[in-house]
């Protein structure tokens, strides 16, 4: 069949002839045409910066499952570093920091918690705060909300190295690891 002639009004591939010749394709496509490919190769850019985006996210707060050498924060009363709960174990090996409960009302704890002060009372009861402020603090409370407020209030007292733990007890807990009762006021 393909050495057949077409028949008498259609062209070779079966179609109503026209008389026109075939039209040829411009280079390059259509305005419209080129401005979905624009558009498909901005949109694939974006997809691709969020997925590697939310990757560095995901390492650095601990989401990768492994531990992470944390987070640093800029606040307006100066910088201080997320930790991970892996991270806080890791570190609770050597204990060479100061580890801080600030949940109120009390409710258990990190073992191994060196001081438990309100984050209300913190300014209050300074004087039981290590005298060099270059020492390191680390923070915690439930969740994480009291302790970023402790931290603000650390900052302002003159502390430069403090680490907050990100997710505070909940995330402590849901690492797998357990709290402790101690009879605190």
């Amino acid at each position: 069949m393909a050495n057949q002639k077409p028949r008498k009004g259609f062209d070779r591939a079966g179609a109503p002839a026209t008389g026109k010749p075939a039209a040829k394709p411009k280079a390059g496509g259509s305005k419209a045409a080129n401005s979905n490919r624009t558009i498909g190769l901005v949109i694939g850019a974006l997809v691709v910066a969020a997925v590697v985006i939310g990757g560095i996210f995901l390492a650095t707060r601990g989401g990768s499952g492994t531990a992470s050498t944390g987070t640093v924060v800029q606040s307006s009363a100066g910088p201080y570093t997320n930790i991970t709960p892996d991270r806080l174990a890791s570190e609770l090996k050597a204990h060479t920091f100061t580890l801080l409960n600030v949940k109120t009302p009390y409710i258990g704890e990190i073992d191994g918690t060196d001081l438990y002060i309100p984050y209300t009372d913190i300014a209050a009861r300074s004087s039981e705060l290590p005298t060099d402020k270059t020492a390191k603090l680390v923070v915690y409370c439930r969740s994480g909300a009291e302790s970023a407020m402790a931290v603000q209030t650390l900052l302002g007292l003159g502390y430069t190295n403090i680490e907050n733990l990100d997710g505070g007890m909940n995330a402590w807990t849901a690492s797998g690891r357990a709290l402790v009762q101690k009879n605190r006021s």
